[in-house]
């Protein structure tokens, strides 16, 4: 999917009204909420601790699973699901769309749990060496971001690599055949990927680029169910703060709903940060980067204000 089809499929849901935000809620029965399978919603899922907290008032919790951000975000612009995370860049490509989501949570500069890796016996030494070579990674993702700050922070224009466009999977499959030179990728496939043989890190995401994560929601559902939104985030920030300090835990339970063995993810658990707050300037600044940076090299049609889609949580928990 080019830039064009993927912001075409979006656009078709244009941001709600003040007046649509302002409509009453009908009584909600079922809560449906994107994940994929790491982080804190994974852990809440498998707690179950949505669950519990919506059973009293008759609402029940449908997971819907993604292997990564845009076609999440894409589901929530269509109203499909109603909440789900994703990565840095996701969230600008869809609001470029003009895609009816709010961001109404995040998880700051999320540890170092993404990279830029080397096949064996690759001749790459370092990010300069990527001028002229074929670099995967999912279009669109937080990933996509991380290549193109790290090939900026060399001093490489974008149209110096070729970037090849794949889902995680995917990509795999072809840095495996040694069809690229290089994968930019996320936990659990970073950590999955760092056990093979000969495999190398050329670039940390730490030191090229803070990459935060974010929680959006449908904007229409925000607007008639906020105190169900800001319920959602109540119960994993708590969730949150028990990863921190439950890490080996938190590896058990993420290598139980994925069936991939313990050590990778251990390695995955150990350099994140499982902390989950409002938005707050900081955050906000380096994701007006991010919008920026894609803006500038044309893979965005206009500017945009990220500040213009944010939910404004107030958390009791």
């Amino acid at each position: 999917m080019d830039r064009r089809d993927f912001i075409a499929g979006l656009a078709g849901s244009a941001l709600a009204s003040g007046a649509a935000l302002a409509q009453p809620a009908a009584p909600l029965k079922e809560l449906r909420i994107g994940f994929q399978k790491n982080g804190i919603l994974l852990i809440a899922k498998q707690q179950g601790v949505l669950e519990k907290r919506f059973a009293a008032q008759g609402i029940g919790i449908k997971w819907v699973e993604f292997q990564f951000g845009p076609p999440l975000l894409e589901a929530l612009n269509v109203a499909s699901i109603d909440y789900g995370p994703t990565g840095d860049a996701p969230p600008i490509f869809a609001q470029a769309a003009r895609a009816n989501l709010l961001y109404v949570a995040t998880q700051e500069a999320a540890g170092s749990g993404a990279a830029i890796l080397l096949p064996p016996n690759s001749p790459i030494r370092t990010l300069t060496d990527l001028k002229g070579k074929k670099i995967a990674f999912a279009k669109a993702s937080s990933s996509h971001n991380l290549t193109i700050a790290a090939i900026e922070k060399a001093g490489i224009g974008y149209e110096e690599f070729t970037p090849v466009y794949l889902p995680p999977a995917d990509a795999r499959a072809a840095f495996e055949r040694g069809s690229v030179d290089a994968w930019t990728i996320w936990d659990p496939f970073f950590a999955i990927a760092e056990q093979v043989p000969g495999v190398r890190i050329l670039s940390l995401s730490k030191g090229i680029v803070a990459q935060n994560s974010f929680y959006l929601a449908n904007r229409d559902f925000t607007g008639r169910h906020p105190d169900v939104v800001a319920a959602i985030n109540d119960e994993l920030a708590k969730v949150a703060r028990w990863a921190e300090t439950h890490r080996g835990e938190v590896a058990a339970v993420q290598a139980a709903a994925t069936g991939l063995p313990i050590e990778p993810w251990k390695r995955a658990v150990d350099r994140a940060d499982f902390v989950i707050a409002p938005l707050n300037p900081r955050v906000l600044d380096e994701q007006q980067r991010v919008a920026d940076r894609f803006h500038r090299l044309g893979l965005i049609p206009k500017p945009i204000n990220v500040r213009d889609i944010v939910w404004d949580w107030k958390p009791t928990a």
